[in-house]
């Protein structure tokens, strides 16, 4: 039974308990995926059974993973089953359960006014916009934001982070960002931002249906008119 609820894997050498980093990115970019479109499918359609779907499952996995074991987790499963050929890459599970933790809780705020209330405003963007940011923040970079602020609630500090985030050490050279990379990434994004109200000033805009030749609906009298004896 201790097996069953248990968080993190006892590893001979660590002094924390640990889990994977690559099954943790894997699983968040899973997550990721399915939060992208349904957040999309919502915006543009407004259609919220993606959303209220995907809040079920994250809700699901999370308490999986928090209350009962990650090992038992669904995304945490498909992860590892795509990145199994890969050498882990063993990160502090403590950190990690803060960082599911606060997934849990909002997770279980959107099941509690989107699912079971059909609550639709501001707060449930705003949630699901830092819900999708910390999975891509996780996914795209490897960077735990949870797992950061960890260190903020808790006398010990965290260990084992991923990519040694947690030892001071100096950055290599092949690390460091310099002055005309940072020129360059900025004048980049600068293009774009200009270049945006140019493209949508000269991309014309979509046929309507009678420009397209298709038949429109025609009045009563018409198909009266119309009818064949």
């Amino acid at each position: 039974m201790a097996n069953i609820f248990q968080f993190g894997e006892d590893h001979p050498g660590y002094p924390v308990r640990v889990l994977n980093e690559r099954e943790a990115r894997g699983a968040a970019g899973i997550m990721f995926l399915f939060a992208l479109v349904a957040f999309m499918t919502a915006w543009f359609k407004g259609d919220f059974t993606p959303t209220k779907l995907t809040i079920v499952a994250f809700f699901t996995d999370f308490f999986i993973r928090v209350i009962i074991n990650p090992r038992y987790s669904p995304t945490l499963i498909m992860a590892r089953w795509m990145v199994n050929n890969q050498t882990a890459e063993y990160v502090g599970a403590p950190q990690k359960r803060f960082a599911w933790a606060i997934g849990l809780g909002l997770a279980t705020l959107m099941m509690y006014l989107v699912v079971l209330n059909d609550v639709r405003g501001p707060i449930n963007m705003i949630t699901c916009l830092v819900c999708l940011m910390l999975l891509f923040f996780e996914t795209a970079f490897g960077i735990c934001i949870g797992c950061k602020l960890f260190n903020l609630f808790n006398k010990e500090k965290a260990q084992l982070c991923p990519g040694h985030v947690c030892d001071l050490k100096d950055r290599e050279p092949i690390q460091m960002v310099s002055a005309y990379q940072g020129l360059i990434a900025t004048a980049y994004v600068g293009a774009l931002f200009a270049l945006f109200p140019i493209l949508h000033a000269v991309t014309p805009l979509p046929r309507s249906n009678d420009a397209l030749g298709s038949p429109t609906s025609a009045s009563p009298t018409e198909e009266e008119r119309c009818r064949v004896p």
